[in-house]
């Protein structure tokens, strides 16, 4: 465990907090002034601070301990520091709790309470340090990918990305087909989009269909075509999506919607690459690469009956499971900052950055609607901001009514899409299964949750996951 650096005037302080620390499985090392302080610090790394507001006898006013503060934020930015102080002082401890300090107490001390609270500071700093470690093992990864693979400008920082990316490019030179899974909004597209631009058929045709968008009467003539007069309307013949893809690949999105009758037709296309235009009783044959996505756990909609289970092993050969934001908050800010350079009409106008409190806003929020909804939040707020620092309130979040990742009563404007009766129905088409649930509804777990409460869903009644 990283050590606690103790820096006081007095070294009867430092021995008591050192053997304070000591007993409590605590390292630490101690200093007497300011200046040791900052030098220790620009050559070892600690996992907290705690510092004396004074450092020498003639001055009590507490700004010694403000500027050796104030310097070691300037050196390490997330060092937590802890304020020793003397009641004199505590207004001061309070401002500069304010400026980021994690948290001030005043002598003496409880040794109780200090102990926990620099435990929980160096426990805190330990798991960022960590975190930080894996995102940027995670960066590395991802550019040695990127320098192999055509990644489309897929943006992330975090190793549950990194590994359906990785597996996307790898699978991508064969022609199996895959299932891409995961929540509304979480860039399933894009997981599409690599695989085909990596592949052996990145020449060829790309056709993407929104399976789950086409009416019954006029499925089987947009996906495999129809011969003129072959229905009412049909003046011409037409080329379905199939034929058109042929050669190349085609993206079924939200393919677990797809009706029972328009599975079996595609069934047959599946195994043998055959079938007949509407109309027709010619048998045709293409060569197509096929990627489908769905948010649905196709697994459940087979024990209900609603898909097929030989049509789900044909198509399921591979599957790439893309988590939702919310499972990946590290993700969040490079995202953000993805879509900030990026976003249309942006050409030539002044540059816009995300003030802190937005990024605490951001890393804050559920993300119900995922990458989407985050891409959405930032092209409003690049419409509605005119001074080049965008805060809170231009991402929309102040209208939800509630503050992003708030508890409690509150409620936010995704709580007020669903009430009590709908999330009971949802809950029951899951089977009670809290996890299915949520990936219905495209929201996380954690999320789910929490409207349960707020719908009155007592604790006691929620479904084991």
């Amino acid at each position: 465990m990283l050590k606690v650096l103790i820096a006081d005037d007095d070294p009867t302080v430092c021995a008591a907090l050192q053997i304070l620390f000591d007993a409590h499985g605590l390292e630490s090392l101690t200093v007497n002034t300011p200046a040791e302080a900052l030098r220790v610090l620009a050559v070892q790394d600690f996992g907290a601070v705690v510092q004396d507001m004074n450092f020498s006898r003639e001055n009590t006013s507490g700004q010694e301990g403000v500027d050796l503060f104030r310097a070691i934020r300037k050196l390490e930015p997330d060092l937590p520091t802890m304020l020793l102080t003397s009641w004199s002082s505590l207004e001061t401890a309070v401002m500069l709790v304010k400026e980021g300090a994690s948290d001030y107490m005043a002598k003496p001390w409880d040794d109780e309470k200090l102990v926990r609270t620099v435990q929980t500071l160096v426990q805190a700093r330990t798991f960022q340090q960590e975190a930080a470690r894996a995102r940027a093992q995670s960066l590395r990864m991802r550019r040695t990918l990127a320098a192999k693979y055509d990644l489309r400008g897929l943006v992330y920082a975090t190793p549950q990305m990194h590994a359906v990316a990785s597996l996307a490019a790898t699978v991508a030179g064969s022609d199996a087909p895959i299932l891409v899974t995961g929540p509304n909004g979480s860039g399933k597209e894009k997981l599409a989009e690599i695989v085909q631009v990596n592949s052996r058929r990145k020449d060829r045709p790309f056709v993407k269909v929104n399976a789950g968008a086409l009416p019954d009467t006029l499925l089987e003539a947009e996906l495999f075509g129809a011969e003129a007069g072959a229905y009412t309307g049909a003046l011409k013949m037409r080329v379905g999506r199939f034929e058109a893809a042929s050669g190349g690949t085609i993206f079924l999105d939200e393919i677990g919607n797809l009706p029972l009758a328009g599975q079996a037709k595609l069934l047959r296309v599946v195994q043998s690459g055959e079938f007949e235009r509407v109309g027709s009783s010619d048998t045709r044959k293409v060569d197509v690469r096929i990627i489908s996505a769905t948010n649905m756990d196709l697994r459940r909609a087979i024990g209900e009956g609603k898909f097929r289970e030989d049509l789900f092993f044909r198509l399921n050969v591979i599957e790439l499971r893309v988590p939702a934001l919310a499972d990946r908050p590290d993700d969040v800010l490079p995202l953000a900052e993805s879509f900030l350079k990026t976003m249309p009409g942006r050409e030539g106008a002044p540059p816009l950055q995300l003030t802190e409190a937005a990024k605490a806003a951001l890393l804050q929020h559920d993300w119900p609607g995922n990458v989407r909804e985050l891409q959405n939040r930032i092209y409003r707020a690049t419409v509605v901001c005119t001074d080049g620092a965008i805060t809170p309130e231009h991402l929309d979040f102040a209208s939800a009514g509630a503050s992003p990742g708030s508890g409690g009563g509150e409620r936010s404007r995704e709580d007020d899409l669903i009430d009590r009766a709908e999330l009971e129905q949802a809950l029951a088409d899951a089977g009670g299964v809290v996890s299915r649930a949520a990936m219905e509804m495209g929201i996380s777990r954690q999320a789910l949750y929490r409207r349960m409460e707020r719908a009155g869903i007592a604790p006691d009644r929620r479904p084991k996951t």
